[in-house]
């Protein structure tokens, strides 16, 4: 048999029938997916170091377990010194298999080496059903050596989810176990 990551059977076993009772589906088909995760990391010292971007990819794909790659300003901004075709960040796009194994590290191992955690803020949703996370701080993450960090670098998850509403939106991540500060039910 196949391998299967965990959270993408708990989708299909307990996510899926959870959602279609709540929000009165009549077929499975019409409960919200999530389709993939954006991590977006802006480097703004980059255009000073390049050092800093190839530190910075290593650690993403490291903490993503799939290769990142670097972004490239668009145009010149005199103010910051900053030209045309400077990288200055570095993203990845993690879906299927890898997307589950990410999101399941995220929940049982780094959120909650967030210092003074009390759940993540419900603010994040687009209105479209995304919802944006704000990690400060890189080291939350297991696959980062600390004594080989040279700056501390935030960064922003993106979950794209197939539903059209946050309240969808909010109700899936809910049932994937991601920790709100008020763990209700929207209204």
């Amino acid at each position: 048999m196949s391998y299967s990551p965990r959270l993408k059977d708990k989708y299909k076993k307990e996510v899926v029938p959870a959602l279609q009772q709540e929000f009165k589906f009549k077929s499975s088909m019409q409960v919200p997916r999530l389709e993939k995760i954006c991590i977006n990391q802006g480097i703004g010292d980059a255009v000073s170091d390049k050092k800093m971007i190839e530190a910075a990819v290593n650690e993403l794909t490291a903490i993503t377990g799939q290769k990142a790659v670097a972004t490239y300003s668009k145009k010149d901004i005199s103010n910051f010194k900053l030209r045309k075709g400077v990288p200055i960040g570095v993203r990845v796009t993690l879906r299927g298999n890898i997307m589950y194994e990410f999101l399941d590290r995220l929940i049982a191992a780094s959120l909650p080496r967030i210092r003074d955690f009390r759940g993540v803020n419900e603010k994040g949703f687009d209105g479209r059903g995304n919802y944006t996370l704000g990690v400060t701080e890189q080291i939350i993450f297991p696959e980062i050596n600390i004594d080989k960090v040279t700056k501390m670098n935030g960064m922003d998850i993106t979950f794209v989810t197939s539903s059209q509403s946050d309240k969808e939106a909010h109700a899936l991540l809910r049932e994937f176990g991601i920790p709100f500060k008020n763990n209700k039910k929207q209204q």
